[in-house]
């Protein structure tokens, strides 16, 4: 099956990590966690929101892999980050990964940007992440998602 080129950028960045992780173009959308939970057949929480946010002072992406089910909480994350923080527009989000909003990976981003990744995650042997476009996902497990951000476990909530 070929796939779309945004989906194959995200497959050549996962090759890359040496993972056997393999991208799926569905004919539901995946959009949302809800979506995507419902096109794929697992549990909102197993899906990861890919989440840009952008710092007020320093102009930083941060990117936050979050579960499906939760919301992230910002004053916190400003704590943690160092910085205040706003939920980026999707001008700033494409033009950081080179992915829209609806389809924004854990991996191939344009430019390199601090990780964040929900805590909750964890909880799963297995989730799904985007794959660079509205309908394309790709299954992995936590420490897969740690292998191809190099995040940091935190709380998001």
């Amino acid at each position: 099956m070929n796939l779309s080129p945004q989906a194959q950028i995200v497959q050549k960045a996962l090759s890359a990590h040496g993972l056997d992780l393999k991208v799926l173009e569905l004919p539901a959308s995946t959009r949302t966690a809800q979506e995507a939970a419902l096109a794929i057949g697992c549990q909102v929480a197993q899906i990861v929101k890919s989440l840009i946010f952008r710092g007020r002072q320093s102009g930083l992406p941060f990117y936050i892999a979050v579960s499906g089910v939760n919301r992230v909480n910002e004053a916190q994350m400003e704590k943690l980050l160092g910085e205040p923080i706003e939920k980026a527009t999707p001008e700033f989000v494409r033009q950081q990964t080179g992915f829209s909003i609806g389809g924004v990976p854990p991996v191939g981003h344009s430019q390199p940007m601090a990780t964040q990744i929900d805590q909750d995650l964890f909880q799963w042997d297995v989730i799904w992440a985007a794959a660079g476009t509205p309908n394309a996902v790709f299954q992995l497990t936590p420490a897969d998602l740690m292998t191809i951000t190099r995040g940091r476990v935190i709380s998001v909530t």
